[in-house]
């Protein structure tokens, strides 16, 4: 199979599960996109994660009307370790999940969510406790534990395939405290959904369809190039405005036909 055509736009975001509008500064753990294009990178501040879905629609319709191709990195995970889809959905699909947790998330305009009751009726699908696991302690119960050693008999991996690979990254049942992604996930597979609802036959996403499309999501994991990143960091910049900047530097400096192949993988 040819590779498709190189991509004239990098976008890479920076999410955020929190449950309140981020600060009027910007600060880290907010949300931050880095756009990159032959002209130069910019970075933006968002505030909410509707804004942050408002400033991608915006950017991606711009991108459409101008021809270009657009690939757009996310830092959380895409998909569950096997066997969770199949259980929520009935089937084996990735992007069918996305729906359903569209429909399952209620994600106000001012962040407020209802993330930690999603959570408890997905365990509820399970045997046992869990998978999911960590909530503030006034919001735990009985489906939905504060403690990842208080969960048992769910009958599921505690990772996917990709992350044995990396030890350093957080499972996706981790949904509270330091390092926790998963409520990144719950919360940001159904905004990108809405994307893939808003643009239709136009989106692909990587890997679970091919790259072929003008506009591309895939998944990123920052902390790979964390070296790099604190070495490019400028003084006084924000440790996540750096990290969205300089992967979005490197993705752009990539070979066409060497990004191609890893979106394909």
């Amino acid at each position: 199979m040819s590779a498709a055509p190189a991509f004239d736009t990098i976008v890479m975001v920076d999410w955020s599960a929190r449950s309140a509008p981020s600060p009027a500064k910007p600060t880290a753990d907010s949300i931050w996109i880095a756009v990159a294009r032959r002209g130069g990178t910019r970075v933006s501040y968002h505030r909410t994660r509707a804004a942050a879905t408002d400033a991608l629609i915006a950017l991606l319709e711009a991108d459409l009307a101008k021809g270009r191709r657009v690939l757009a990195g996310f830092d959380f995970p895409f998909g569950y370790p096997r066997g969770f889809a199949r259980q929520v959905t009935g089937r084996n699909d990735p992007l069918g999940l996305w729906e359903r947790l569209a429909a399952m998330v209620r994600d106000d305009p001012e962040n407020a969510n209802n993330r930690w009751q999603v959570a408890e009726e997905l365990n509820a699908q399970f045997p046992g406790v869990g998978p999911f696991w960590g909530c503030p302690a006034d919001m735990a119960t009985d489906g939905l534990p504060a403690k990842g050693s208080l969960r048992r008999d769910h009958g599921l991996p505690e990772r996917r395939a990709v992350e044995q690979e990396l030890p350093r990254a957080q499972t996706c049942w981790k949904l509270y405290t330091t390092g926790s992604v998963g409520s990144q996930a719950l919360l940001g597979l159904p905004r990108l959904q809405a994307l893939r609802d808003h643009f239709g036959a136009q989106l692909s996403v990587s890997p679970f369809e091919a790259p072929d499309t003008q506009i591309v999501l895939t998944e990123v994991y920052p902390s790979m190039l964390a070296p790099a990143i604190e070495e490019r960091r400028l003084p006084d910049e924000i440790k996540d405005a750096a990290q969205v900047r300089v992967l979005a530097e490197a993705v752009r400096g990539l070979p066409p036909a060497r990004l191609d192949q890893m979106l394909r993988e």
